[in-house]
C-alpha cells in the first residue's frame, strides 16, 4: 500500500512537472505570436512594414456615423482667388447685339461681367534659340576670329536654366523616372532628349546646390535643438541609410554606409551640446555616451507604440501594465494639451510634475514580468532623456517632425528604388534637403533651384537656403 502511495505521488509530481513545463511552453508561444503582429500602430517599425503585414482594421460600430467625403457641414468654404488684370494675357468680351427675346437693341449697363477665367498651356511651351558665333578674317593677321560665347551659355549648353530646373524638380519633388521625364517632354514638350542628356542635367543641377547644402551642414552642430531619425536607402544592392537632421528652420538629409552613432560624431562633432529629438535606437546612447555634453529627448510617442503591445499582450499582467502606463501616458498628454486653461505657469508646472511622477511611480511598481522589466531598465537608466522637456522648455516631446520629414525619403526610396553611386547619393541629399527645407519655409522649391542654376551657369554666389531672418 505504501508502495503504491510512492509511486502515485511520484506520478503527480511528474504531471505537476509536466504542466509546468506545458504553461511555459504556451506562454513562449505567445510572446511569439504577439512579437508577430507588432506594426506601427504599437511597436518602432516604419509605416511601410504595414503593407506587408497590414494590422487587422478595427470595428467602426459605436463610433457614429461616417463622414462624407468633400466638405463638412459647418466647414469655411476656400475658393481660388480670381487672377489680376497683369496676369491675363487676353480678356475675350462676349455680349449680344440685339435682344434674345425681343430683338430690339441694347445699352451697355454699369454692371460687373460674368466672368470664366482659364488657364491653358501653349501648343509649344519652349522657344528655340541659336546662338552663332561669325567669322571674321584678320588682313594682318592671316587668322579666323569667332568672338567667345558668354560663359552661362556655354555651361548650360543645349537646355537653359529653367528647362534644366524643371527637369530637377521632376526628378526630385516629382519621383519622375529619366524614361517618363523623356516621355513628357517628347509628347508634350515637344523637344526628344535622351536620358543619358537628362542625367548630365541633373548633376549639373546637384553641383549647383551644393554649397547652400554645405552651409546647412556647417550649421547643424551650432543648433539648440535638432530632431533625428533614420530610414533604409537602396544603392545597386547596398543598404545605406538616409539620415534626416530637421532644425527650427531647416531640415538636411545625410546618406550614410553606416547607421551608428559615428555619423552623429562625423555631423555633429564630440562637443555638439544641444538636445537631441530621437527614437531609443541604440545609435543615439551610444552617441551620449560618447557625448557628455549631448541631452537626448526620447520620443514619447515611440513609447506609447511600445506600450500598447503591453496593453493587447496575451499574459493578463503584461495587459494589465500597459493599459496602467497608457492611463498615466493620456494624463500626461492631457495636461500638456490644456496648458492654456491652466491660470498660471506655476499651476501648469505642477500638474505636468505630478503626470510625469505617477507614470514613474507605475513604470516600477508593477514589473513582474520580462516585458515589463524591460520597461522600467529604460526608465531607470534614461528617465532624464523621456522627461527632458520638464528641464528646457519649448522642446517637442515627440519625434514626429523628423518621421514626417523622412516619409517623403521613404516614398522616393519606394518609387525610384534607390541610386547607383556616390554621384545619385550626393544628388538625392541635395535635393531632399532643397525640397523640405522649402517647404518648411514656405518658399518654392522650383524657384530656389531656378536660382541655384542661374547662379552656377554664372559663376555667382549661389542662393542661401537659410530663412530671410537667419541670413
Amino acid at each position: 500500500m505504501a508502495e503504491t502511495k510512492r509511486q502515485g505521488c511520484r506520478n503527480c509530481e511528474k504531471q505537476a512537472r509536466e504542466l509546468e513545463e506545458l504553461r511555459a511552453r504556451v506562454a513562449a508561444l505567445e510572446a511569439e505570436l504577439a512579437k508577430a503582429k507588432k506594426h506601427s500602430g504599437n511597436s518602432s517599425k516604419p509605416p511601410s512594414s504595414d503593407i506587408v503585414n497590414p494590422p487587422k482594421k478595427q470595428s467602426k460600430k459605436g463610433r457614429g456615423k461616417k463622414s462624407k467625403r468633400g466638405g463638412q457641414r459647418g466647414h469655411k468654404r476656400h475658393e481660388r482667388p480670381a487672377f489680376s488684370p497683369e496676369e491675363i494675357n487676353h480678356f475675350w468680351d462676349y455680349f449680344y447685339r440685339d435682344c434674345p427675346d425681343c430683338g430690339h437693341g441694347l445699352d451697355m449697363a454699369d454692371a460687373p461681367p460674368r466672368v470664366i477665367q482659364q488657364v491653358e498651356i501653349e501648343d509649344k511651351p519652349i522657344s528655340v534659340e541659336e546662338h552663332r558665333a561669325l567669322a571674321q578674317w584678320c588682313e594682318r593677321c592671316q587668322k579666323m576670329h569667332y568672338a567667345p560665347f558668354p560663359e552661362d551659355l556655354v555651361k548650360a549648353g543645349l537646355v537653359g536654366p529653367r528647362l534644366t530646373a524643371l527637369v530637377a524638380y521632376m526628378k526630385g519633388v516629382c519621383h519622375a523616372s529619366f524614361s517618363t521625364i523623356r516621355k513628357f517632354f517628347r509628347d508634350v514638350v515637344g523637344v526628344k532628349i535622351s536620358r543619358g542628356h537628362l542625367s548630365k542635367l541633373v548633376q549639373k543641377v546637384s553641383a549647383s546646390l551644393k554649397d547652400p547644402y554645405e552651409e546647412l551642414l556647417a550649421l547643424l552642430p551650432n543648433e539648440e535643438f535638432l530632431n533625428v531619425d533614420e530610414t533604409g536607402h537602396k544603392d545597386q544592392g547596398k543598404r545605406f541609410w538616409t539620415w534626416c537632421f530637421r532644425a527650427a528652420c531647416y531640415t538636411l538629409y545625410k546618406i550614410d554606409s553606416s547607421r551608428g552613432s559615428d555619423v552623429l560624431i562625423e555631423v555633429l562633432g564630440k562637443e555638439f551640446d544641444g538636445v537631441l529629438g530621437c527614437d531609443y535606437f541604440s545609435a543615439y546612447r551610444k552617441y551620449m555616451r560618447l557625448n557628455e555634453n549631448v541631452a537626448l529627448q526620447f520620443c514619447l510617442a515611440h513609447l506609447i507604440r511600445d506600450v500598447k503591445f503591453l496593453a493587447t499582450h496575451p499574459d493578463p499582467q503584461n495587459r494589465a501594465y500597459g493599459k496602467q502606463l497608457l492611463s498615466d501616458l493620456r494624463r500626461l498628454f492631457s495636461v500638456i494639451h490644456r496648458r492654456e486653461q491652466y491660470k498660471t505657469e506655476d499651476h501648469f508646472q505642477d500638474h505636468l510634475y505630478k503626470a510625469c511622477s505617477d507614470l514613474m511611480w507605475d513604470v516600477h511598481e508593477q514589473m513582474n514580468t520580462r516585458e515589463s522589466k524591460n520597461i522600467g531598465k529604460r526608465f531607470a537608466r534614461h528617465a532624464d532623456s523621456y522627461f527632458q522637456f520638464l528641464t528646457t522648455p519649448g522642446i517637442e516631446l515627440t519625434n514626429n517632425l523628423a518621421e514626417q520629414a523622412i516619409r517623403f525619403v521613404a516614398i522616393h526610396r519606394r518609387l525610384t528604388q534607390g541610386t547607383r553611386g556616390e554621384a545619385g547619393q550626393r544628388w538625392c541629399e541635395r535635393i531632399f534637403t532643397v525640397i523640405t527645407t522649402c517647404q518648411q519655409q514656405k518658399r518654392s522649391a522650383f524657384d530656389f533651384i531656378l536660382r541655384a542654376v542661374n547662379a552656377y551657369f554664372q559663376n555667382a554666389p549661389p542662393p542661401s537656403l537659410l530663412a530671410p531672418d537667419t541670413s
